[in-house]
């Protein structure tokens, strides 16, 4: 017999994947019956989205790298808490709090363990590396009763990778997405001309000249290099034009290289905000996102992009050729191609009217296809119909 709230608990590697990947989501598992508890590692963030959220945070460090005693240590202390917890539902998301999180859930005994993937650092790694991190997913996969890929691309890879040996475990929830996208939150509507205003006179944008925008991890696997170099391109056309980046480096884990960093804070016409922890107004001052990936599960900055009506420039690959629709709500190019990236920037400059219309089309789709409702009623149906409640 299950009790009459059933106990569920989150797990991320760290607080902000809680904070914003997965904003609102315990908050309304909670208000549907659910008594729900928050696993992460400790930081600024931990007490703000527990907070946020209206449920409990326990916090405990872990590791983002691979780290052998830490993650032993990581893993005997989260069994602990689990066995003390005994929860009827352990999920996970990200890739350590995935390892750790099924591993300790099965040791612990917990009934209904599941992990979601949203992205796969191995996809881009070769030898060693790609072979330890793709057999700590194959870990993770047994150890889990079902595993959700949020997007129709990483299903498929999964698959082919033969990650998850037993079809029945691996399930594409929707049409993908971990959270959906809030597109009243995400609205040109609610946004206020004077702030919008005010940050397009800040950057000093001069009559005509439009905003590309970037945002998210500035490294290397991102195509900062392929969009920097395109840019340069572009701007030797339209040279009131600027490129504003969101986000910030890791040189820890993907070192951009020197001479991109040097452009980045050299160029007149780049602008660099850093982290923004609302990038509404930025995204509505913008023109066009242009998001050069080189790998992703479902993204959710052309999510929230296109909800805020950008037009879309992202590569062709998991998650964003599934966001976009090429010539329809924006443009596919190919991944590490300067030349196919600078081909689309001029295809969308030199018509105006055509940006619009994806721009327009892009949010109808969104809207369409990833309701943060719609998706939260998913995962809520999944979690009762494996309690059978």
């Amino acid at each position: 017999m299950h009790p009459i709230k059933p106990k569920l608990v989150r797990i991320t590697t760290v607080p902000i994947s809680l904070r914003l990947l997965l904003k609102g989501q315990m908050k309304h598992m909670k208000e549907q019956g659910f008594e729900v508890v928050m696993i992460s590692s400790p930081g600024d963030d931990a007490s703000i989205v527990e907070q946020q959220e209206g449920c409990e945070m326990i916090t405990l460090p872990m590791e983002r790298k691979v780290s052998l005693l830490a993650d032993l240590q990581s893993l005997v202390r989260l069994k602990r808490i689990l066995k003390n917890l005994e929860p009827d539902i352990v999920h996970t998301h990200t890739p350590k709090a995935g390892l750790l999180g099924m591993m300790a859930a099965k040791w612990a005994g917990v009934p209904i363990r599941l992990h979601t993937v949203a992205g796969l650092p191995w996809m881009e790694s070769k030898g060693l590396s790609r072979f330890i991190l793709k057999t700590m997913e194959r870990i993770t996969a047994y150890c889990a009763h079902r595993v959700y890929p949020n997007s129709k691309g990483l299903y498929e890879f999964l698959k082919r990778e033969k990650v998850v040996v037993k079809k029945e475990k691996i399930k594409l929830l929707g049409n993908g997405s971990s959270n959906g996208i809030d597109c009243k939150y995400f609205s040109r509507e609610v946004m206020d001309d004077e702030t919008v205003n005010a940050i397009r006179h800040s950057a000093q944008l001069k009559p005509g000249g439009w905003i590309w925008i970037f945002a998210g991890r500035l490294v290397r696997e991102k195509g900062l290099h392929e969009l920097l170099q395109a840019f340069l391109q572009i701007h030797s056309l339209y040279p009131d034009d600027q490129l504003w980046l969101l986000g910030e480096e890791e040189p820890e884990r993907d070192p951009l290289d020197p001479a991109d960093r040097q452009l980045m804070q050299s160029h007149p016409a780049i602008k660099c905000w850093g982290f923004q922890k609302d990038v509404r107004p930025y995204m509505a001052a913008a023109d066009v996102l242009v998001f050069p990936s080189y790998r992703e599960g479902l993204p959710n900055v052309p999510l929230q992009a296109g909800a805020m009506e950008c037009a879309l420039i992202v590569t062709d690959i998991n998650g964003c050729n599934e966001i976009v629709e090429h010539e329809s709500s924006g443009l596919l190019v190919q991944t590490k191609s300067i030349e196919s990236l600078v081909h689309a920037m001029k295809k969308l400059r030199t018509d105006e009217s055509l940006k619009n219309n994806f721009a327009k089309s892009a949010r109808a789709r969104i809207e369409h296809l990833y309701s943060r409702e719609h998706i939260w009623e998913l995962i809520e149906a999944e979690y009762r119909s494996l309690m059978k409640l």
